[in-house]
């Protein structure tokens, strides 16, 4: 007698919640895209010296407004619950007649203007393929990527919905873009071990960013 095997029953996935990150070891930090819960672990050095060095610089230029022109408020790590997602930048920044300090929580229910989110190899992929797509659908105008071992920053402009990539610098010169171009930043002081002098490399390309791939690679 041959034996037949059954059909594997339907697996139905139901969306995370904010209770699955609250489950997550406190060595862990969560967010949920597109009812999809990631988990990652805490950065290397290299990411949270670039993440801290860029954060603070940004925050004295415009949200304290010295030596720079004020006006935003700018945030390390915010968590942000926008139309179902659960996400959390590295850097994030309002400009400030977008923001209310009536904030009771840790929540930030409105999307930011600006984004950076510091690279990472395990978390790479997601923040190209996932996460910049969510930002365009919030309505995030500025998105900045930054390489911490590359030594280089990549600036996108959200035009309808769609990224476009306005600028790549690389290097120990300065960076002068939008939306931050008031008060250039030194590129040297981001990177834990900074590069050999050399000139500055920047480049601003004429086409629009690519389609991101759409199989993920192993985990490094």
């Amino acid at each position: 007698m041959h034996a037949t095997a059954l059909p594997e029953p339907d697996v139905v996935r139901r969306p995370a919640t904010y209770a699955d990150i609250e489950a997550l070891p406190p060595n862990v930090n969560g967010e949920i895209i597109d009812g999809e819960l990631f988990a990652s672990p805490r950065p290397a050095p290299p990411h949270f010296h670039t993440a801290s060095a860029l954060g603070a610089l940004i925050h004295v230029h415009f949200h304290l407004g010295l030596m720079g022109p004020g006006g935003w408020r700018i945030f390390d790590e915010p968590e942000l619950h926008v139309d179902g997602q659960v996400l959390v930048p590295d850097i994030a920044g309002w400009r400030v007649e977008n923001w209310t300090d009536d904030i009771k929580t840790a929540a930030v229910k409105h999307a930011p203007d600006w984004i950076c989110e510091v690279l990472s190899p395990s978390t790479e992929f997601r923040d190209r393929a996932r996460k910049l797509l969510v930002y365009a659908r919030l309505g995030v105008k500025y998105a900045w990527l930054v390489h911490p071992t590359q030594h280089m920053v990549e600036v996108y402009t959200n035009q309808d919905g769609l990224w476009r990539l306005e600028t790549v610098a690389a290097g120990n010169g300065e960076l002068a873009a939008v939306p931050f171009e008031a008060a250039p930043i030194s590129l040297r002081s981001l990177w834990l071990k900074p590069p050999a002098d050399e000139p500055a490399e920047s480049a601003k390309p004429e086409a629009a960013v690519p389609d991101a791939p759409t199989d993920e690679p192993s985990a490094d």
